[in-house]
């Protein structure tokens, strides 16, 4: 196994909500000498310093500043969050006076099924009273707790016929037995390190507790949870800590990408345009420096694209098969549901050529439309350059997903071959890199 493998493989373990994968790339920032800011603060930034902030404890943004003045940004984006489920205020249920489950409510567009009869637990954070206000605390029970069973075919004859799931009845975890009513937020708080009585509120999302694992005949495929998108995650920040920066250079991981990122937290916040204005007056630029600096930038959007299904071809683009372990994928849409176009598109290839980083091209079959992702949702606040890119993989939006073991690695490539590039707009279609 690859180290990089092995590596991404832990951060997932290490990573089972958004709030959980801030927290792990903030250790991963601080190890390499990033200092932390906090929003509520004024900054004091020095040239050639190197910060990282949080908004909301799941989006995370680091970035280094130039020995000399503001200028040119090189940024990646990713998210952080997946579809699952929350669990509702008040969430236990009895059941027939007989079993305890919790109720829930969908996050995203899952697949349903995935969820079934695996081992689940519960992770997020809650906010605690202390002397001084409230503070906000994560926590992951760290054992099998929970289960969604499926019913038996017996039960439910259609149900390889197809099937459509309510949320309300049929994804609905089994807590315990009757006895164990009332206990739920016993549980949380043992494991936030508190007690019932300090919780104020929390957010309590169900996770996956299978490991990831790698699998194929020569190991070339790696499987997990939240591939989506923590692969191009932990892929963008790794080649962001290897690079020798050039200019200013961002790295981002957005939370509520999968319910479209309208949130505080989310891409179409003011949370880049916010680090961006703040960076540059901190540096003694002006209106003018921010937006002739925005004109020469370039912003990857990294997150996953749809490999050929071994078993259903036929649902990807004739012409732009994408295939894991066959290199980094640049997304196209004619409606910008990407925001790739010919610049943009332009300058990541050539970055790419320069990494010796393999490229694969991805569109969706013209009856078949796909989601949107964070470029043109970041540009609605940061108007910049910008390509959408990704790793291939397999079952998005699964539990468990399916990605290429080499494609990782040309992640980390690329991604610190851009922060290593010297980027400059000489007019209106015309870069010099």
């Amino acid at each position: 196994m690859e180290p990089i493998v092995r590596e991404l493989i832990d951060f997932i373990a290490a990573a089972p909500t958004s709030f959980h994968a801030v927290a792990q790339a903030a250790e991963m920032l601080k190890a390499e000498g990033f200092i932390p800011l906090a929003e509520s603060d004024r900054w004091k930034l020095v040239p050639g310093g190197r910060y990282y902030v949080t908004r909301n404890c799941s989006t995370i943004a680091a970035f280094t500043v130039p020995l000399e003045g503001w200028g040119p940004a090189k940024i990646t984006a990713s998210h952080g969050d997946a579809p699952g489920y929350k669990i509702k205020e008040n969430g236990e249920l009895l059941i027939r006076d007989q079993y305890t489950v919790l109720n829930t409510e969908g996050y995203g567009g899952m697949i349903c099924s995935s969820w079934l009869d695996r081992p689940l637990s519960i992770a997020g954070r809650v906010l605690v009273r202390t002397e001084q206000g409230i503070e906000a605390k994560l926590f992951a029970i760290d054992r099998d707790l929970l289960l969604i069973p499926s019913v038996a075919i017996h039960m439910n004859r259609e149900i390889n016929c197809g099937y459509k799931y309510n949320a309300q009845v049929d994804m609905l975890p089994l807590y315990g037995s009757a006895a164990a009513k009332g206990s739920l937020m016993q549980q949380v708080a043992e494991a936030a390190g508190t007690t019932p009585e300090q919780i104020v509120t929390s957010d309590l999302l169900l996770y996956n507790r299978m490991l990831g694992t790698v699998l194929g005949a020569d190991g070339e495929f790696i499987a997990a949870p939240r591939m989506d998108d923590l692969g191009c995650v932990y892929g963008t920040l790794k080649g962001f800590l290897q690079a020798r920066h050039e200019g200013l250079c961002l790295w981002c991981m957005f939370d509520n990408e999968e319910v479209g990122s309208t949130t505080k937290q989310g891409a179409c916040s003011t949370f880049l345009a916010d680090l961006l204005r703040r960076v540059c007056t901190g540096l003694g630029g002006d209106h003018e420096d921010y937006h002739a600096a925005l004109a020469s930038s370039l912003l990857v959007s990294a997150d996953n694209a749809h490999a050929v299904h071994p078993n259903h071809p036929e649902y990807s683009d004739a012409s732009n098969p994408v295939f894991l372990n066959e290199g980094v994928v640049i997304k196209y849409n004619a409606n910008q549901k990407y925001t790739t176009d010919a610049v943009s598109a332009a300058l990541f290839r050539t970055i790419c050529a320069r990494a010796e980083v393999p490229v694969q091209t991805f569109a969706n079959r013209s009856d078949l439309p796909g989601g949107s992702t964070l470029g043109n949702l970041s540009n609605t606040q940061v108007s910049l350059n910008a390509v959408d890119i990704g790793l291939p993989q397999l079952a998005m939006h699964s539990s468990y997903e399916t990605a290429g073991t080499k494609d990782l690695t040309a992640l980390v490539q690329v991604s610190r071959a851009l922060y290593e590039t010297k980027l400059h707009a000489v007019a209106d279609g015309c870069y010099c890199l």
